[in-house]
């Protein structure tokens, strides 16, 4: 895979830009594993937030990139239970703020749910 690929480039710097392109590449049995059941998908939020602090990532950082996961699953992504359904919901009727501090809320429970 191309450096260009990856959301986190080896001097540690995250390239958001390349959230959609990373999410595509998740196998749709892989995808439909993660997204069938909330509490698998906040336990993989939670590795990845694990591994993002591990590289050093401050909650900023993992908050924008959660930003970009959300928006690729409100555009791309129906949801498949009742809590994806509110959270699609309370994206599509926030304003840019209110998403980035959803983000931040998410990146906490997925941090809290890990620990």
């Amino acid at each position: 895979m191309n450096e260009r690929n990856h959301v986190m480039e080896k001097d540690g710097s995250v390239q958001t830009n390349n959230v959609d392109e990373a999410i595509a590449k998740i196998k749709p049995e892989q995808k439909d594993e993660i997204l069938s059941n909330f509490d698998t998908f906040i336990n993989y939020l939670g590795k990845r937030v694990q591994l993002g602090q591990k590289l050093g990532l401050g909650e900023e950082q993992l908050a924008k990139t959660a930003e970009k996961v959300a928006d690729y699953l409100a555009a791309n992504e129906e949801p498949r239970n009742r809590e994806e359904k509110l959270l699609q919901e309370l994206w599509k009727v926030g304003d840019k703020e209110q998403r980035h501090m959803l983000a931040h809320m998410l990146v906490r429970l997925a941090d809290q749910a890990k620990s």
